[in-house]
């Protein structure tokens, strides 16, 4: 993949950055909250895979950052809470930019240890 080399002078490195899938689809519903959007219809604009987009809207649904009624689906209407989950994402972002991404299994391993040496 390339980028316009204006594109590349004029972005900041974080701007540059890949975006998940999550991060699209919560970008693009926020920018566009004034309406609700079919899943195919996000997935398009999006670019997110029309195979991922019902898990990736599932999962942000659980998390009540986003709506969904019938085959729409909007940003949660709760802009305090999308705000505290995009720091907290934002935070544990740069942590794992510090210090690496923890091991599920590393930290089950270390509880279970924690466990038998009581």
């Amino acid at each position: 993949m390339s980028i316009d080399i204006d594109r590349f002078d004029e972005r900041s490195p974080e701007e540059l950055t890949e975006l998940s899938n999550p991060e699209q689809v919560v970008r693009f519903l926020y920018e566009n909250r004034d309406r609700a959007w079919k899943a195919t219809e996000i997935a398009r604009r999006t670019e997110v895979n029309e195979n991922s987009i019902h898990p990736v809207l599932s999962r942000l649904e659980e998390r009540d950052l986003v709506r969904h009624k019938g085959p729409y689906w909007a940003i949660t209407d709760d802009l305090d809470r999308l705000e505290r989950a995009y720091d907290l994402h934002r935070i544990t972002r740069k942590f794992d930019d510090m210090y690496g991404e923890e091991d599920r299994d590393e930290w089950i391993a270390a509880s279970e240890n924690a466990t038998e040496e009581r």
